[in-house]
């Protein structure tokens, strides 16, 4: 009650000022020189290049995630001295250097791609694209549960974004030293038509074996649908620490400052404002994107609404039912309490804020409406014991979790736990 700012607003600012202070250092690095410098390099070069900045990509991803928690729980904890909130500059040095070097990371990544668009022979764009059919030999021998293909959807989801971003800002890269002539636009745009595609194709093949192989109904995709419903909706709360959609995000491992920091980039040195008419256009553009943006939210909202009603988990939403840890006694007093708003009570009463709203990680039933072809991928220990087996392949048997009950802080989507 004391705080002149709530949470939310305190991170918001806290990423504002990171996005100002990453755009201006942005304005150190040369992106022409980075062009040329790559340019020059051997097609093999750039190809193993290329992969490397793809798993660099992830890493950072979830080493920045550390990074803005920390950062965001330092800030927005209660604390009982003044000078405890030194602690605050440290983390948001860290989080300023973090989120530069991602962008610079994924300003290579966008700088290889055009490369291989301008190309003569597009021998590199080739390759680049053969590397997509590789992933379908890496994921589609392995065994997945319902669980691990469902990382390695939002991960999924999370790639082809990027890809669009990058292929975004190829675009305009190309469109400026043309002098956005519309007859270039044709041009790039069959390559840009191939790389799409080739995407697409490589995934929906990937999932397609996936599930054969491992005897997953499609089906499981609604229940994936409505388990990111789910958290989209159940973040909706007013002392929320983060805009509501940061819990899908997280999930999905993507973390959107450095690529705003990078468009943001792009866009400004590509696009040339001069005049007064031109600053009332890039108001009236940017009242325009607040505008769709809250209509994005609604829509959202709206169709996140309709999922979990249709997967029927309103109850769990609205009630949330604490259950015994596996492994520890149900009376067992503990120190720290966690509820469903995303703050944490202690003994005494006091609240603070969590990284994130919680859903009772390992101790929530299973929400999901399961088809008895694949229950051995999805049932519950509660619900296994009254399974006709022996006891003692019921011992040996590792534990089902729930979808909401993964780790969103998984960044390799194809990860086998």
């Amino acid at each position: 009650d004391r705080r002149l700012l709530q949470p939310a607003q305190v991170c918001d600012i806290l990423k504002g000022v990171i996005l100002v202070i990453c755009y201006f250092m942005m304005h150190y690095v040369d992106y022409s020189m980075m062009y040329h410098l790559i340019r020059g390099q051997s097609v093999i070069k750039l190809y193993i290049i290329y992969n490397m900045l793809e798993v660099a990509d992830r890493l950072f991803s979830s080493f920045g995630q550390d990074i803005l928690d920390a950062l965001y729980w330092t800030a927005t904890e209660p604390k009982e001295r003044k000078r405890a909130h030194i602690g605050v500059i440290p983390h948001f040095f860290m989080a300023v250097l973090y989120v530069f070097l991602h962008a610079i990371l994924i300003m290579v990544q966008a700088t290889t791609l055009n490369v291989a668009f301008n190309s003569h022979n597009k021998s590199l764009l080739t390759i680049m694209m053969s590397n997509n059919f590789v992933e379908i030999k890496g994921s589609v021998f392995k065994k997945f549960e319902k669980n691990n293909l469902f990382q390695m959807s939002n991960s999924d989801i999370k790639e082809r974004f990027t890809n669009y971003v990058l292929l975004l800002i190829v675009c305009l890269r190309n469109m400026e030293q043309f002098s956005w002539n519309p007859d270039h636009l044709w041009v790039l745009f069959p390559d840009v038509c191939m790389v799409v595609a080739s995407e697409i194709a490589v995934d929906i093949v990937k999932h397609a074996f996936i599930t054969k192989f491992n005897d997953i109904t499609a089906d499981v995709y609604s229940e994936y649908r409505a388990s990111l419903a789910f958290d989209l909706v159940s973040s909706r709360q007013k002392n929320a620490y983060t805009d509501y959609s940061d819990s899908v995000s997280r999930r999905m491992g993507f973390i959107p400052l450095p690529l705003a920091v990078l468009l943001m980039r792009v866009i400004t040195s590509s696009i040339k404002v001069q005049g007064v008419l031109a600053y009332v256009c890039v108001v009236l553009f940017y009242c325009g994107l607040i505008s769709l943006k809250v209509l994005n939210s609604i829509v959202l909202l709206g169709k996140s609404c309709q999922y979990v009603k249709e997967a029927k988990m309103e109850e769990k939403l609205f009630n949330p039912v604490p259950t015994a840890t596996a492994g520890k006694p149900a009376g067992k007093p503990q120190s720290m309490f966690k509820s469903a708003h995303g703050f944490s009570t202690d003994e005494n009463g006091s609240m603070s804020v969590t990284n994130q709203p919680v859903h009772q990680k390992d101790n929530t039933p299973s929400l999901l409406v399961t088809s008895n072809s694949d229950q051995f991928l999805t049932t519950p220990d509660g619900e296994e014991k009254d399974i006709s087996q022996d006891s003692s392949e019921l011992k040996h048997r590792s534990s089902k979790k729930d979808l909401l009950e993964i780790d969103r802080f998984t960044i390799c989507g194809n990860r086998i736990d």
